[in-house]
């Protein structure tokens, strides 16, 4: 078995079709400087098509930047929790339209946390059991949930994916170690009620997507709860806060990052941040703003990125990658999404005429 699970591959796909604030102010009562001092967040995107779809492109772009075929992938995983369906899996979804067939498959559902958690388990695979090219993806289509009568949840949420393929690797590279965490009684925090086998089968289908939010005890405890983990990261590795080159944290909110950095006293200069175009894009926003800054230079070879989120659950995760020498892609793909003629507002016209009050 390989000490070590390099990532070899990275790749996003952002749907086209962008919802600025502006056009927020069309359906709820709002404005542009409350949704930017509350979240830091300018636009978002909206997807007209299933999250697998998404998932898809990503993981065509990842493999094509580690040089990979996805019939050489032997661990797919998704993570995610707006799944196309409950039963299959958006993985499986995601095989077939890959045709990675030769890969074993599951979707990984720990909230906005997801992508860190999925991160672990596949490195851990890689060490333990002896798979060869994982392909991780974290994909999101949360506008599809949103009730667009709420203010405090319908402006901070977007959709979108990014992908890493992970291979072994002698060398100290990849995900040298992380912390994973969840505070379940405070689940209530962020919820999506009656979605599940314990709701009430017969509600009405739009109504029973009311993201329940309290962003106050979020707040208060991502910042806590992140902090835990990213201590336990660092003493792990004997290193200091001074020996990270770039934090890599899940885009929730601005004021968040800001508190997170503050913290550990690190820059802001030192920080990926990409929330003011995304919003929110829950397990997609750490591997969407480690693509970023590949593509913009920011991550050089040999350096440590911190990755820390937190999520519903309310779950918590941080992480410590070692980066390995190659940051250029080796390929492109041509994967593309289908043409979309619609705005974001017309893509969501039906839905928010059913949540007006």
């Amino acid at each position: 078995m390989s000490p070590y699970a390099e990532i070899t591959g990275w790749g996003k796909c952002m749907p086209p079709a962008i919802m600025t604030n502006e056009d927020m102010t069309t359906v709820i009562e709002t404005s542009d400087e409350w949704i930017r001092s509350r979240s830091g967040i300018e636009e978002r995107r909206v997807s007209h098509v299933p999250g697998s779809e998404l998932a898809a492109v990503a993981g065509h772009r990842a493999l094509a930047a580690a040089g990979a075929t996805p019939e050489e992938v032997d661990l797919l995983i998704v993570a995610t929790c707006t799944p196309d369906t409950v039963i299959p899996s958006t993985a499986a979804h995601v095989q077939k339209s890959m045709v990675a067939d030769n890969a074993a498959v599951f979707d990984l559902n720990a909230g906005c946390s997801g992508f860190l958690y999925s991160l672990s388990v596949a490195t851990a695979m890689i060490r333990s059991a002896g798979y060869r090219k994982a392909l991780v993806i974290g994909s999101e289509r949360i506008t599809w949930f949103l009730n667009w009568s709420l203010r405090d949840t319908a402006v901070l949420f977007g959709d979108g994916a990014g992908a890493v393929v992970l291979e072994p690797a002698e060398e100290e590279t990849g995900l040298l170690t992380s912390h994973l965490g969840c505070e379940g009684e405070a689940l209530e925090a962020l919820i999506i009620p009656n979605f599940g086998t314990a709701g009430n089968r017969f509600v009405d289908e739009y109504h029973k997507f009311n993201v329940q939010f309290d962003g106050r005890e979020i707040f208060r405890r991502a910042v806590k709860g992140m902090a835990k983990e990213v201590r336990k990261v660092l003493g792990d590795l004997d290193l200091k806060n001074e020996d990270i080159d770039l934090v890599i944290p899940h885009q929730a909110n601005r004021r968040i990052i800001e508190s997170l950095a503050k913290h550990l006293s690190v820059p802001m200069s030192q920080v990926a941040l990409n929330i003011q175009k995304y919003g929110n894009t829950s397990a997609a926003t750490i591997p969407v703003a480690m693509v970023a800054a590949l593509e913009s230079g920011r991550i050089k070879p040999g350096d440590r990125l911190l990755l820390a989120a937190f999520g519903a659950g309310l779950t918590r995760g941080a992480g410590l990658i070692r980066w390995g020498q190659r940051t250029t892609p080796l390929g492109e793909s041509d994967a593309q999404l289908p043409p979309c003629n619609q705005t974001a507002l017309e893509i969501l016209a039906d839905a928010i005429e059913q949540t007006r009050p």
